[in-house]
């Protein structure tokens, strides 16, 4: 008699392990059809909309002309987009240094943008002659700007407090004439353009920091 429950009870273990097995066998098919499905679902989805911006491919100077090697397309969620951000940028110049992956925005490039906070001030581009000055200026600088007469008549102060808009010229160039020297964007008020452009042709501008 013992022996006879002992081969039922074995018989009824071995049902149960197979019911069990089977079950473990379909449970894993499951799990594997949910995991493809998951994954064909993700593969087809649309991705998820995007803006194109221009960027800096590298660290860029203040006075550099943009060339398409210079810059690199990175996609921004559209509610991140830089404000000002431009979509033409190859042969502009940058009024500013910009920075890798910066997004290049209108205000970093010379144009009408660079006196868009202070629209009472017009954007001029001047030459100084001595190179070397250019050079000790940054964007942001206030300075007087000086006309002297190359035959020695004297000087006089053509504009005061001006601000440094951009600094194109980062080194020694000529001008169309031949005369060495550096370009500087300063923004001054509109009635002070005509006087600052005839001293730009007639006389050597040169300039001292303000106050």
């Amino acid at each position: 008699m013992l022996q006879l429950a002992d081969r039922r009870l074995t018989r009824i273990l071995r049902r149960v392990r197979r019911a069990v097995l089977a079950r473990r066998r379909l449970l894993a098919a499951l799990l594997t059809g949910v995991a493809v499905a998951a994954g064909v679902q993700a593969a087809t989805a649309p991705p998820p909309p995007s803006v194109g911006v221009l960027t800096a491919a590298r660290d860029l100077p203040a006075g550099a002309v943009l060339g398409s090697d210079d810059l690199v397309t990175v996609d921004f969620a559209p509610g991140s987009v830089p404000t000002g951000a431009t979509r033409e940028a190859v042969g502009r110049t940058l009024a500013a240094p910009v920075r890798r992956g910066e997004p290049v925005t209108d205000v970093r490039l010379l144009g009408p943008a660079l006196t868009a906070g202070t629209p009472e001030l017009t954007a001029v581009p001047v030459r100084l002659p001595d190179a070397g000055m250019v050079e000790l200026l940054e964007v942001g600088d206030r300075i007087d700007l000086i006309a002297t007469d190359p035959q020695g008549a004297g000087a006089s102060v053509v504009a005061t407090g001006v601000p440094v808009l951009a600094l194109p010229s980062g080194s020694a160039e000529t001008d169309a004439s031949g005369q060495p020297g550096g370009l500087v964007v300063v923004g001054v008020a509109s009635t002070e353009v005509t006087a600052l452009a005839d001293a730009g042709v007639r006389l050597f501008l040169t300039y001292s920091f303000s106050h």
